[in-house]
């Protein structure tokens, strides 16, 4: 079974522990790679219990990574090793990682995107910040009541609305300025909703503007055909008068024209 997706292949290690932790967080079975359950001495009575529960995580892990870097790991036999041998291996570039993250996040713009894309693509780029530089929590022994950790999380907020923001189109100029004169800014997710209904309301003008021009369009063209026809008679009539041009009529008798 494939806990998680994508596989680990050596770039994406942070994205993919976090999903992995969840995934066995689920089951029940983190704390077998944490080592908060060590291995039992052989001849106990939970070791066999143990050992099916350890070599099933292996499973799990080895199944969750590609080839090249499973055939590497086939002959660790616990899994605590196993997942400190691949932190060891794949975690070592945070800074340079890190420092890619930042510019994206500096530089990201909404471009042919939907607000939905362009916002959900944004919010990875956040999260494995957030998994590479955590917020840190207070440790102390009487906690402190200061709340710096929330005015902190409110800066990095602050700092991700202004960068989302930032990378809109000039069609949401209009409510990027009104949410920027907003005191004291709002969420990010009730930033999204409000350009997100902008570009709804961008949408059905759009919608309704296509559709005026499509019955302008069908007008100009039903009085084209109108004109053609009219001139097309014009053209007919005076073909006809041709063809009766210095002909007898057999009702009168007189030149120039039929009986007709």
């Amino acid at each position: 079974m494939v806990l998680v997706t994508p596989l680990l292949d050596g770039s994406n290690y942070h994205s993919w522990s976090r999903a992995m932790k969840r995934a066995l967080l689920s089951k029940n079975k983190f704390k077998f790679v944490n080592g908060d359950i060590p291995e039992p001495l052989h001849g106990e009575s939970q070791y066999e219990a143990w050992e099916r529960c350890n070599v099933m995580v292996i499973s799990w892990i080895t199944r969750s990574i590609s080839t090249q870097i499973a055939q590497s790991i086939v002959y660790i036999d616990n899994a605590k090793e196993l997942w400190e041998d691949l932190k060891e291996r794949f975690s070592k570039s945070n800074h340079f990682r890190l420092s890619d993250l930042l510019q994206e996040i500096n530089s990201i713009k909404q471009g042919e995107r939907s607000i939905t894309e362009y916002y959900t693509d944004s919010k990875i780029l956040w999260e494995e910040s957030d998994s590479l530089r955590p917020l840190p929590s207070c440790s102390c022994k009487m906690k402190c009541s200061c709340n710096m950790m929330k005015i902190m999380a409110g800066y990095r907020d602050s700092e991700r609305i202004m960068s989302f923001l930032k990378g809109l189109g000039e069609a949401y100029n209009a409510v990027k300025t009104q949410i920027l004169l907003t005191e004291p800014l709002p969420g990010i997710n009730k930033v999204f909703s409000l350009v997100l209904q902008q570009e709804r309301h961008l949408s059905e003008s759009i919608g309704m503007d296509t559709k005026i021009l499509a019955n302008s369009t069908d007008q100009q063209h039903q009085k084209i055909s109108k004109t053609s026809n009219h001139g097309q008679g014009w053209r007919n009539y005076g073909r006809g008068r041709g063809k009766r041009y210095g002909k007898q009529c057999s009702f009168c008798h007189k030149m120039n024209h039929t009986a007709d």
